[in-house]
């Protein structure tokens, strides 16, 4: 049996543990079981003894950068809101990243949300997480109990069933067609770099860009119906720490709260166009949905136009810009309607 997944589990807990021990850091960031089978959740090791409950399995789903802005601050001196930054080195936290979630901290950084020389980054070039969702869809009415890697499969075993299935094919839809899956930053990295050869990474979107617009929006509607505006992908994505949201906001309310179909389709267009060149795919909005909507697709078509209007993708250089908080004169102008054009 492949047990790849215990030695780096081992080894992430020796090297938080040294690095706790040693006071190179004030915490470690990364994930402890779930208390569900196919479940982990994050977690924040504060001691060298709290090290020996983190993990690292096919099931590390949910993006760490997510809760690297709030762990850091909780680390800071208490100070008023008028008081000035504290001064000296600040607690710096542990993480783990893979290519995405190291991506993320690379646009916190843009954003001014962290700093690079606060946190301590082990990199683990990602084979793709799988998703929960489809090892269940493989066995409709069977309650799954353990899932383990053997290989190039996984042994799915419940009450009266063991059986054997493909590692890849259920591996998430945004793993697939990840062509970054190599941490962009890191301290030190567990295992070599990971290539991979994608040549239809935005294959799904396409196929929702060959639909009528009618066809379209009826794929839209179908897909947001069963929304229930608990927020939970809103709660995972590691771009959202606006002070207050705005669909949280009701002076002036820009968005209802009720589940009425105009509202969740506001929701979801108004979320996606907020993540425009920010968003690095890791799909942590679509596993932490209960309902099972993919509301990644969305974010994946601006991934896809920012990509193809300015060759940028977010999250892999810290020294370069975002694409939509910068222009040159070569940006393309084609949206603008000038006096004699086709708007006139």
């Amino acid at each position: 049996m492949d047990d790849r997944n215990g030695t780096i589990t081992n080894i992430i807990r020796e090297r938080a543990k040294e690095l706790l021990e040693k006071g190179e850091i004030a915490a470690f960031l990364g994930f402890t079981d779930g208390s569900l089978p196919m479940t982990t959740r994050p977690f924040v090791a504060r001691s060298p003894k709290d090290a020996a409950r983190l993990v690292w399995n096919d099931f590390c789903v949910m993006n760490l950068a997510n809760y690297l802005p709030a762990l850091l601050k909780s680390l800071e001196p208490k100070r008023g809101p008028k008081d000035p930054p504290p001064e000296g080195p600040l607690p710096r936290v542990g993480v783990l990243a893979t290519g995405c979630w190291s991506r993320n901290m690379v646009v916190q950084m843009q954003e001014n949300q962290l700093q690079r020389d606060r946190i301590y980054v082990i990199g683990i070039p990602s084979r793709g997480m799988v998703s929960r969702r489809k090892v269940q869809e493989r066995f409709p009415g069977r309650e799954i109990l353990s899932v383990s890697e053997d290989g190039t499969d996984l042994v799915v075993e419940g009450k009266g069933l063991k059986e054997r299935i493909n590692r890849w094919e259920v591996v998430r839809d945004n793993c697939q067609t990840c062509v970054h899956p190599t941490p962009v930053i890191s301290d030190e990295m567990l295992g070599e770099p990971v290539e991979r050869a994608v040549t239809d990474r935005f294959r799904q979107v396409e196929e929702i860009e060959s639909l009528s617009c009618n066809k379209r929006w009826a794929w839209f509607t179908e897909e947001i119906s069963s929304c229930i505006r608990c927020y939970a992908c809103r709660n995972a994505c590691p771009l959202c720490y606006c002070p207050t949201c705005f669909v949280d906001d009701s002076r002036p309310q820009w968005v209802g709260k009720s589940i009425d179909s105009s509202d969740t389709a506001l929701f979801h267009l108004l979320r996606a166009f907020h993540c425009a060149g920010r968003c690095t795919d890791c799909g942590s909005c679509e596993s932490a949905c209960p309902m099972g909507i993919r509301m990644r697709l969305l974010t994946k078509k601006l991934e896809k136009d920012v990509f193809e209007l300015f060759g940028s993708e977010a999250g892999l250089d810290p020294n370069v810009p975002l694409p939509l908080t910068t222009y040159n004169q070569e940006d393309p102008e084609d949206f603008i309607i000038t006096a004699g054009g086709d708007g006139a």
